[in-house]
């Protein structure tokens, strides 16, 4: 819930996010966010956490309107990088709330 709500402040008043928990990794987060205007890319990562603090983040699907893209452009990439700085961005400013059980 936490994340839902701290995501979109980090993110272009115009983007929305949605984050869910990961089905199958108690320590995973699946998070699509999707661009507005009239590009409409939409990505979809999977943040997991390595401990309380660090997480990884990696990049599952990128798709432009509706459709599966090459995510290697230098647009796309860009978009990927910024996404992913706010991904971490997010995980910091939630440290707090989140409890990560060691081994």
């Amino acid at each position: 819930k936490a994340w839902n709500e701290m995501l979109p402040k980090l993110l272009s008043p115009s983007d929305e996010a949605s984050v869910t928990a990961d089905g199958k990794d108690p320590d995973a987060l699946n998070i699509h966010i999707t661009t507005a205007g009239r590009s409409k890319y939409s990505f979809d990562f999977r943040c997991t956490y390595m401990d309380q603090r660090e997480v990884k983040v990696d990049v599952i699907d990128v798709e432009r309107d509706g459709v599966h893209i090459d995510e290697r452009n230098d647009i796309v990439q860009t978009l990927i990088e910024d996404y992913i700085r706010h991904i971490h961005e997010c995980a910091q400013q939630l440290k707090e709330l989140t409890k990560h059980d060691e081994g």
